[in-house]
């Protein structure tokens, strides 16, 4: 049996004994969602495996319903949207079992001409902050965790009935419950094996918080592996699921009244090699390393001016609710679950948890953000300050996370920490990105403004 990551060698064999007849080269968009071509084995053996695809550049310009979107440099009407090139990444070769005959590649994004990178892009973005870590002597290591709610009907059937009759696989909640999650395991093992064997390694998946909510667990990694994972575990679970004639979601807040998804982020930092944790240190009383107490002290300093890389939609700010696991807060705290951020673990598993991050972001640019946070503290040698201990959502002591996008998108705005990390045209590129958000959902009437304000106004 192949194993999960292929050698280039390998793939070639499938190819050649139709075993694998496509090839899916792929790069993220600024949502996080998986962009790029089918190409047939033969032609990609013979000719992208050591080349490239072309794709156009509006790409990275676009919103979720694949408008163009103005105010961007990079890439625009005027400059008539040309292409850019996306170069397989060959260490990200791995099949696809939940799709017959196929095979996946994640590429970097490069300009068609001067073949340089393209600086806007997710993958290039996250990368950026890891080749400053390593400058510093670390190397960066991310868990990240991720709900959703799974549903009885089929993606078709939600839409058609325009979300609003949706049906929880679940009547309660199933927290932790083994009786329900037995009775949803006939697709979520599909998607613990399917992630497995397609090199995306699963700890555990366990009933969540929600009616139909579910939590499925990846070992940590490598913060642009771990990013990798995330994707292909997203993009996938929902394949799965459409397979099997179920929807799920990934959206932070899909109802009021249940709780929201998350996308806790564990980060810690290790030595240049990946080697040793830098993060515990046995001789002080709370066993913060310097490098640790920098970390930490950068996210709690950060976190409100990047928010809007954790939340990057409108919807995303409706999660962050009182008394409903998803914070308020930017304290950190030791394993106190009302705090934005979490202390938890020991020795080489000691490590912060950011519990601000929802379901609905975009790995690489959130990794981003959590590194380009880390470094500021490091490099500053800030202090985090004493933990937090208490009741969070009620202190009237801590600072809050923005609770609407706008607010995010100005705090962004001003932020010298991701202007001073990103560079000025990334910055620029990702703001543009924030306001269209804010633009295009300011422009849409709600059913609920009409339900409320049609009469009784």
């Amino acid at each position: 049996m192949d194993g999960p990551v292929l050698e280039v060698e390998r793939l070639k064999e499938l190819i050649d004994n139709d075993e694998v007849d496509t090839v899916l080269v792929v790069f993220p968009d600024l949502q996080g969602r998986l962009m790029g071509k089918r190409v047939t084995g033969r032609y990609f053996r013979d000719n992208v495996l050591d080349g490239s695809i072309e794709a156009c550049n509006y790409l990275l310009a676009v919103d979720v319903d694949m408008t163009p979107l103005p105010g961007y440099r990079y890439a625009n009407w005027d400059q008539g949207y040309g292409d850019f090139s996306a170069v397989p990444d060959l260490a990200t070769l791995r099949l696809v079992p939940w799709i017959d005959k196929t095979a996946f590649v994640m590429c970097d994004l490069v300009d068609e001409e001067g073949r340089g990178p393209v600086e806007v892009s997710p993958r290039r973005i996250l990368r950026s902050q890891i080749d400053r870590a390593a400058e510093m002597g670390y190397q960066v290591h991310i868990g990240a965790e991720l709900e959703f709610f799974l549903f009885k009907e089929s993606y078709a059937d939600a839409a058609a009935g325009e979300y609003r009759t949706l049906t929880p696989h679940a009547d309660w909640i199933e927290d932790y419950h083994i009786l329900q999650t037995t009775r949803d395991e006939y697709l979520i093992r599909q998607i613990r094996n399917g992630m497995d064997a397609a090199g995306v390694p699963v700890e555990f998946s366990k009933g969540e918080a929600g009616r139909g909510q579910h939590e499925i667990n990846l070992e940590f990694a490598e913060a642009l592996e771990m990013a990798d994972r995330h994707t292909i575990y997203k993009n996938g679970a929902k394949e799965i699921a459409d397979i099997n004639g179920r929807s799920l979601t990934f959206m932070a807040k899909y109802s009021m009244d249940e709780v929201g998804s998350s996308c806790h982020i564990h980060s810690s930092v290790w030595d240049k090699r990946g080697r040793r944790s830098l993060m515990w240190d046995p001789r002080s009383g709370d066993h913060f390393s310097k490098v640790f107490r920098g970390w930490l002290g950068g996210l709690v300093h950060c976190s409100r001016e990047l928010t809007w890389l954790f939340a990057p939609y409108v919807n995303s700010y409706k999660r962050f609710q009182p008394d409903s696991w998803a914070p308020t807060a930017v304290a950190w705290g030791r394993d106190n679950r009302t705090c934005g951020l979490r202390v938890v673990g020991r020795g080489a598993g000691y490590r912060v948890e950011s519990r601000i991050p929802g379901a609905d972001v975009n790995p690489y640019l959130a990794f981003a953000g959590t590194i380009a946070a880390g470094l500021h503290g490091i490099e500053h040698d800030l202090d985090p300050g004493a933990p937090f201990e208490g009741n969070a959502y009620e202190s009237d002591s801590v600072p809050r996370i923005p609770s609407t996008l706008v607010e995010a998108i100005d705090l962004f705005e001003q932020s010298d920490v991701a202007r001073g990390a990103f560079g000025d045209d990334v910055h620029h590129h990702l703001l543009n990105t924030a306001k269209q958000e804010w633009r295009v959902a300011n422009s849409v009437i709600t059913d609920w403004e009409l339900r409320r304000g049609f009469e009784r106004l």
